[in-house]
């Protein structure tokens, strides 16, 4: 692929949006002129929403941006409103041009946005053989100009939301419809618009997530845990600090850290007292968590052996592949092949290898083949939620992956 980057002057700082900063939109009134002036617009539309992760539970949407030519951008509050449906149905048929849109699409569901048409630039970038694909980073290299990112991680469900902030957030999609179209020529040129067209109605399409297994076991700091009495601690803990996060609508690491947890955890305290002088227990917003959290502390020190949680969750998949050649090494030497097979391919055709491919599906196919026949192979990746262009890339290839070698 050219050396874009090689070919641009120093990118030109993005410092102002082009028709000032909007207003955020609050009332009913201001939303019903937003709608109409959206859809009296041409083209696609450019969206994107700011979280407050870190900040509060769960992923809801505080801020939801919009611009779609010749109306400009819109900046929408959405806590103000109950739904945003009435704006959702003028818009779902159009084409949204969203950067990563599987982290905004849930929290514009929830809100009442959805549509059935998209152009990811991030996924894009991705398979045109960008190697970095940030927003940020791709406006710099396709476009020209420097866009900012030091807000992306504010708290967005303060109120009101400071001027620079709105600037920032106005900015994030004043070019995402230029973004699209100077994606959408090099996917041309590469041949792959097609690929990127099957992988946006897949990201459309795809289900939301499964609840974790055992999400308890995600806490930072696992590594440190040595007893099954000690990961009974861990669950409690965390499970009882869900459950507060979620009443306060507070991000759990807000409530209690981590290292607090695995603190109390593998430290064992035999009074309240010595749990309260552990490392993030004394904090002036933790320390009155210690007399509320200590009997979930001891009612876990006081299960029976036959309810307290094993080493490791169980899963239906493959052992980790580290274990392979111990377990079985001609699954492993199939996998061996099959990654060096998928790395050619990525390499051949400029696409991340795990965009090829889910590890996960590879995995399970060299644990386990069907057969290794092409039809065969072209159906297991099929029924495990490859593209059709991902399957005619590299089904032949993994075939042949499968077949043991003499």
């Amino acid at each position: 692929m050219t050396d874009i980057a090689a070919e641009r002057p120093e990118a030109v700082p993005l410092l102002e949006p082009r028709d000032g900063v909007p207003a955020v939109i609050n009332t009913a009134r201001e939303l019903d002129a937003a709608i109409a002036a959206v859809a009296a617009g041409t083209g696609p539309i450019g969206i994107d929403a700011e979280r407050a992760s870190g900040y509060r539970y769960g992923q809801r949407a505080y801020l939801v941006q919009l611009r779609r030519e010749p109306a400009g951008t819109f900046l929408i509050d959405p806590i103000a409103f109950d739904t945003l449906a009435p704006l959702g149905a003028v818009i779902r048929d159009l084409e949204w041009v969203l950067h990563a849109a599987s982290q905004d699409l849930p929290s514009l569901r929830e809100v009442g946005l959805d549509t059935t048409r998209l152009f990811d630039t991030e996924l894009a970038a991705r398979l045109a053989g960008f190697e970095r694909v940030g927003l940020a980073t791709m406006v710099e290299l396709l476009l020209g100009f420097q866009l900012a990112k030091e807000h992306s991680a504010a708290d967005w469900s303060r109120r009101p939301l400071p001027e620079p902030w709105l600037k920032y957030a106005a900015l994030d999609v004043e070019i995402l419809i230029e973004l699209r179209d100077a994606l959408e020529a090099e996917l041309i040129a590469q041949g792959k618009l097609e690929w990127a067209q099957e992988e946006f109605q897949a990201v459309l399409a795809a289900a939301p997530p499964a609840p974790r297994t055992d999400p308890w076991r995600r806490t930072s700091g696992m590594h440190k845990v040595r007893t099954r009495r000690q990961l009974a601690v861990v669950r409690a803990l965390w499970e009882a600090r869900d459950q507060l996060a979620r009443v306060r609508d507070t991000a759990p690491g807000r409530v209690l850290p981590d290292s607090a947890i695995i603190a109390a955890a593998t430290t064992a305290p035999e009074t309240p007292e010595q749990l309260g002088r552990l490392a993030g227990w004394g904090g002036r917003s933790t320390r009155r968590l210690v007399t509320q959290l200590w009997p979930t502390i001891s009612a876990a020190y006081a299960l029976p052996e036959d309810e307290l949680p094993r080493p490791a969750a169980t899963g239906d998949g493959p052992p980790p592949p580290s274990r392979w050649p111990d377990r079985d090494p001609v699954a492993a030497a199939r996998l061996a092949r099959a990654r060096a097979a998928l790395t050619t391919l990525s390499e051949t055709h400029r696409v991340p290898v795990e965009n090829l491919l889910t590890p996960d599906l590879v995995r399970r196919l060299c644990w386990s083949p069907p057969g290794t026949d092409l039809e065969t192979v072209s159906g297991y990746l099929r029924d495990g939620g490859a593209r059709p262009w991902q399957i005619g890339l590299t089904a032949s290839a993994l075939a042949a992956a499968l077949v043991a070698q003499e």
